[in-house]
Order: structure tokens, then C-alpha cells, then sequence
């Protein structure tokens, strides 16, 4: 399980394989310095409501793995920049099939 932390206290953990493809459509917003919304919903132990972060260039962030993930597909890339663009802002989607992989 890796974990995505914001600023001084908001934490949300994903399965590693997500979250290592969330963390790359989120890296490419950053990098054009475009802001975006992060939505997920929160575990039935905290409310099990939904929570949405804005991230912007200056937002502190950490991402940590808890295992490899091997190859990105960059299918799930695409599909993650594609809602990261949307109004609904980013949010996990599936997986889709993956075309040729791309290196980490």
C-alpha cells in the first residue's frame, strides 16, 4: 500500500500500482504548471465520504511506494490525464489494457 501525503496533516493511502500511475498524470499537470483537483473516496473507518484536494505547483506532497510496480501502462496514463482535465478533475479510474508498457 503506498501513500500520498498533503501539507501538514492530509493522507490517503492507494494500492502501489494506482497510486504509482496517479502520481505520474499528477507530475505531468505539475511540471506544465497547471493546477488540478485530486477527488477519491475516503474508507468506510474515516466516514467513507469523499475527499477532493486542489494541488498546484507550490503544494507540498510526498508519494511513497511500499513495493515496485514494474511497468506504467501508458493506457491508465492517458485515462488518468484525460479525468485530470475534466471538470470532475482527477480521480482513479480502471485500468484499462494495457498497449506497450512504459519504463519507470
Amino acid at each position: 500500500m503506498g501513500r500520498l501525503t498533503f501539507g501538514e496533516g492530509i493522507r490517503v493511502d492507494f494500492e502501489d500500482r494506482a497510486l504509482a500511475h496517479l502520481y505520474r498524470a499528477m507530475l505531468g499537470k505539475l511540471h506544465k504548471g497547471e493546477g488540478f483537483h485530486l477527488s477519491w473516496k475516503d474508507d468506510i473507518s474515516i466516514g467513507d465520504g469523499r475527499m477532493t484536494v486542489w494541488i498546484h505547483p507550490d503544494t507540498s506532497m510526498v508519494c511513497k511506494l511500499g513495493h515496485p510496480v514494474g511497468d506504467l501502462n501508458p493506457a491508465w496514463l492517458r485515462a488518468l490525464s484525460v479525468a485530470a482535465n475534466s471538470m470532475e478533475g482527477l480521480h482513479l479510474v480502471p485500468e484499462p489494457v494495457a498497449s506497450a508498457p512504459e519504463r519507470r
